[in-house]
């Protein structure tokens, strides 16, 4: 499954997840530095899904904030 999400780094309220149409709101307390706000969002989806740690990765934005996501692989495994 693919997902648009909106990646809000650098925020004081703490990780967390919250749907908001038309995207996924991220709130991570990661800044955007050497990607370190990339990888904060693959982990926090990871445990949000509940998916494998291969069960997670971004499609396309990787320089944005908006960003497509795609959970459990290819298949939607």
């Amino acid at each position: 499954m693919r997902i648009s999400v909106r990646v809000k780094p650098g925020s004081k309220s703490g990780d967390r997840v919250v749907a908001n149409d038309p995207y996924l709101d991220v709130f991570l307390k990661e800044k955007p530095i050497d990607g370190k706000a990339n990888e904060a969002l693959v982990r926090l989806l990871r445990e949000h899904f509940g998916t494998a740690p291969d069960g997670v990765r971004i499609i396309s934005g990787f320089g944005s904030r908006i960003k497509i996501v795609e959970i459990g692989g290819p298949e939607g495994t």
